[in-house]
């Protein structure tokens, strides 16, 4: 089997759907002889930032020295992006010779009646394999979808756990209230435990306080009361700020929103629970880590004339999110929005937020099956009175928007993660990242 064929075989999987659940997964690892048992995780849970999060924390770690892995979903170019170790993607040669692997232990499970894991099963079988292959000091191990019953729960001691922010998505698998949404996220939260919590409305921290207490597990709530923001720009934010245990002067991070600095602050918690045992953690390669972090497709500045953003924007909070950065940094600019939205999304709430600032707009149709048309997307955002037109190919939706806007114009595209990826790979192709 070679990487092309592992890729397919793991594609097929998807006409198995999505079920909630962790017992096919149990079965696959202990066919698998259980190599998760062996390693060190930080598990993270949320609906959006979880992945600006793994980010911080993984990197703060591979800065410290530690061998890090970190699993994330979905990637934006390449499959190989969702399992890294210290920032390198796992090789193609790898994927196939961990497929052939599963798929023996799947062979086998199927024949004994099991179902057939999904796709999202398989992937993080894969992840589990290879960091336990590497010998890794730590995994960052962000959750797919939910918490409670998401394949990646079946790890037993995380050192810690981080729920980050908490809002409505995927509402018909988690439900279709906050409350409903933040019990299933703190389903990752494991008696004795320690968990980060970032800071959100009560009625959400009372949920998870209880789960807490339920574990008795301790739970740190990141506090963002005393954020002092001494310098921002596009490219970087500089601020200070106190944990329960210290006080931050003059902390850097490259990501780009006030979302990210509340991030960054909910990773430094994390990072100084981990430090109790990851003791190679200092103050220079905690700055130094919380610097150097990058996380494609969010608020990621692309190219400079005219200035191209590309944010995976696609539900409510990420909608918010973005919307504060574009008053904060482009009010005095024309934006113009390349934008790409899924038929399950949020649409006219995240439509709401951004197409108001919005001076012409180019509509294009993601590579997914889920995709709403660029033509009826363009007919939605036509009602708020935006000039806009449908392109439904995404690369001449690049060269369309470019062509629209002066030097001086700010280009964002936003909506969905497919279609960031696919923009990332035309800008890769043409030597522009």
């Amino acid at each position: 089997m070679n990487c092309k064929e592992a890729l397919k075989y793991i594609e097929e999987s998807h006409k198995f759907g999505m079920k909630l659940g962790l017992e096919t997964t149990e079965k696959l690892m202990e066919l698998l002889g259980n190599p998760q048992d062996r390693l060190k995780f930080v598990h993270v849970a949320g609906t959006n930032g979880k992945g600006s999060i793994c980010s911080f924390i993984a990197k703060v770690l591979e800065e410290s020295g530690y061998k890090t892995g970190l699993f994330t979903s979905p990637f934006l170019e390449v499959f190989n992006e969702r399992i890294r170790i210290n920032g390198e993607n796992i090789s193609d040669e790898k994927i196939a010779e961990i497929t052939g692997i599963i798929k023996e232990k799947i062979d086998i499970m199927v024949s004994e009646g099991y179902p057939y894991p999904t796709e999202f099963e398989i992937v993080t079988a894969m992840a589990f394999v290879y960091y336990a292959m590497e010998n890794v000091d730590y995994v960052v191990l962000e959750v797919g979808l939910g918490g409670r019953y998401d394949s990646t729960n079946i790890i037993k001691n995380p050192s810690v756990c981080v729920i980050g922010s908490i809002s409505l998505d995927h509402t018909k698998v988690l439900g279709d209230t906050v409350e409903k949404i933040a019990y299933e996220k703190g389903g990752i939260i494991k008696p004795n435990s320690k968990v980060v919590v970032y800071s959100q409305k009560p009625h959400v921290m009372n949920i998870l306080k209880e789960i807490s207490k339920e574990n008795n597990a301790e739970l740190i709530e990141a506090s963002f009361d005393d954020v002092e923001i001494i310098k921002e720009s596009i490219d970087s934010q500089i601020f200070s700020f106190s944990t329960e245990n210290k006080k931050y002067e003059n902390m850097e991070i490259s990501l780009i929103g006030e979302h990210q600095i509340k991030n960054a602050i909910t990773a430094i918690n994390a990072i100084e629970i981990l430090s109790k045992e990851a003791n190679k953690i200092t103050e220079t390669s905690l700055r130094t880590g919380m610097k150097n972090t990058r996380w494609a497709g969010r608020v990621e500045k692309v190219m400079e004339k005219p200035v191209f953003i590309l944010d995976g924007a696609h539900n409510a909070d990420g909608a918010e999110s973005l919307e504060k950065v574009i008053k904060k940094y482009f009010s005095d600019k024309k934006v113009k929005f390349l934008i790409g939205m899924l038929e399950d999304k949020d649409i006219d709430t995240v439509l709401s937020k951004l197409i108001p600032l919005c001076d012409y707009a180019v509509t294009s149709t993601p590579d997914s099956p889920r995709a709403m048309s660029s033509d009826r997307l363009a007919e939605k955002i036509s009602i708020y009175g935006c000039n806009t037109e449908s392109v439904p190919d995404v690369e001449s939706a690049i060269d369309r928007i470019l062509e629209v806007s002066s030097d001086e114009d700010i280009i964002i595209a936003a909506g969905s993660l497919y279609m960031t990826g696919k923009i990332r790979s035309i800008f890769r192709k043409r030597n522009i990242i």
